[in-house]
């Protein structure tokens, strides 16, 4: 059972990269992977957790030692395991969902249209640069997740052509996570080692930042290269609702979108919860204000512009492909996969730049949340005063700053290698093995570029 679930996961992966040609849609083979790793995982649960290679399971018996039985094991897979991936997987969910949603609403009222008429080239290559660097920079301030989500909407708003839309909003993944990688609340991972203390703000961003930002514009100079002519706008849909939305109303939605999205790191910073707690706070505002801004218009434009009506436009597929791989990556992680790759690249390599460099190129197949908790787990942080090889695990060491940057950028290489990408294929249906073709290679040239400045600044100030 224990490698029928690598089979399982690899088969789903094959699916879901092809979507197009199979026609099945990917949200479809991500939640049937999702449960069967977790029922092959049950059956074969007292032979998986017997072997020992859980970390998870082992930790659970040094707490409980009176667990280790058959029926003991089982509970700790059915209770314990899925409900603790559960509230994890959870999170995200609603994270994506309230993001979604407050975009939506901005869209619904026209905010965007604010920042697409301040935006007047048309040249392909000077709004790939002013989108790929507006982009690196919100992603720091906001997240790498809820600055996709924002900047995919924008981009419907200035580029009519599909291919054109895929290629502008692969490229504004690439640069969410690398303005993800060097900013303490930029990235899922570089939150896990900023809470648990691997890395500090002022040495994180002073660190990564010049790795992260050739990572954006590495592919943004080789594109610069061949890519010539001009994007053609797209003529309004909603025309009509300029009779209901005005200017002000327009200006004042916007503003309190972006004021609720970027409340959430403060909101977290400030009460210890969860982000998503925040992002549903500010969404729970704006339903709130929309509610009482439209209560006197008539019940067709009100429909149109409350959260109710709004709700339905929200990209339900994108959230539930999001439980389904998560789902299944969990039950790897909970098994003991992720824990005995780990353990073998500690064991066999013993080389901090190269094992980042992997984790990060796992990242674009395998979430990298899991993969970040094991290296975290597998490795302590060492006292200030450690030698040696041992010096690289200090706070703030080079191997923490390494794994913060190849773990929030390595994602980019595959499509569904982040949350970023997945937002992204979801919103704009972008084909994974159209991403394979036309980004992967740019992504993995801006990868290694970052790598390769980073570990120069350490031969060079280290």
């Amino acid at each position: 059972m224990f490698t029928l679930m690598v089979v399982v996961f690899v088969l789903g992966y094959a699916a879901i990269a092809l979507e197009h040609p199979l026609k099945i849609d990917k949200a479809a083979s991500a939640l049937l992977i999702g449960v069967i790793t977790w029922v092959l995982y049950v059956f074969g649960g007292v032979d998986i957790l017997s072997t020992g290679v859980s970390r998870a399971w082992n930790e659970y018996v040094a707490i409980n030692p009176d667990a280790d039985s058959h029926q003991g094991m089982l509970d700790f897979i059915t209770h314990h395991e899925v409900l603790h991936h559960l509230s994890e997987i959870s999170a995200i969910l609603f994270f994506l969902l309230g993001a979604m949603t407050i975009v939506e609403i901005i869209d619904q009222h026209q905010g965007f249209k604010i920042i697409t008429d301040k935006i007047k080239t048309t040249n392909r290559i000077k709004l790939l640069w002013v989108l790929s660097i507006l982009t690196f920079f919100m992603s720091a301030a906001l997240d790498n997740l809820t600055t996709t989500i924002v900047m995919v909407a924008l981009i419907r708003k200035l580029i009519s052509a599909k291919e054109n839309r895929w290629f502008f909003a692969s490229m504004v993944v690439l640069a969410a996570n690398a303005g993800g990688a060097w900013s303490p609340i930029g990235d899922v991972t570089t939150i896990m080692l900023w809470i648990g203390g691997q890395v500090t703000t002022l040495k994180i961003i002073s660190g990564v930042f010049l790795p992260s930002l050739f990572t954006m514009i590495v592919p943004l100079i080789i594109v610069s290269f061949w890519m010539k002519g001009n994007v053609k706008r797209p003529t309004s849909s909603n025309e009509n609702e300029k009779e209901f939305t005005t200017a002000k109303e327009r200006a004042f939605i916007l503003t309190l979108g972006i004021s609720s999205l970027l409340f959430v790191p403060v909101f977290k910073t400030v009460t210890h919860l969860p982000p998503y707690m925040g992002m549903l706070f500010g969404l729970g505002v704006m339903w709130m204000v929309t509610e009482i801004m439209h209560k006197n218009k008539t019940h067709e434009n009100k429909k149109k512009l409350t959260v109710v009506g709004i709700l339905n436009k929200v990209d339900v597929p994108t959230v539930l492909f999001f439980l389904g791989i998560l789902s299944a990556v969990s039950s790897l992680q909970s098994a003991g996969h992720l824990d005995i790759l780990a353990r073998y690249m500690d064991e066999n390599i013993h080389n901090i730049y190269i094992i980042n460099l992997i984790i990060g190129l796992l990242s674009s197949v395998v979430d990298n949340v899991p993969l970040v908790a094991g290296a975290m787990g597998m490795y302590s942080i060492e006292s200030a005063g450690a030698v040696g090889y041992l010096s690289n695990f200090v706070q703030d060491g080079l191997f923490w700053e390494f794994l913060a940057y190849c773990a929030g950028t390595g994602g980019s290489i595959l499509i569904i290698g982040s949350a970023a990408g997945v937002a992204a294929m979801g919103m704009e249906k972008i084909d994974f093995i159209w991403y394979l073709k036309k980004i992967s290679l740019l992504a993995l040239a801006g990868y290694l570029a970052g790598a390769g400045v980073y570990y120069l600044e350490a031969v060079l100030l280290h």
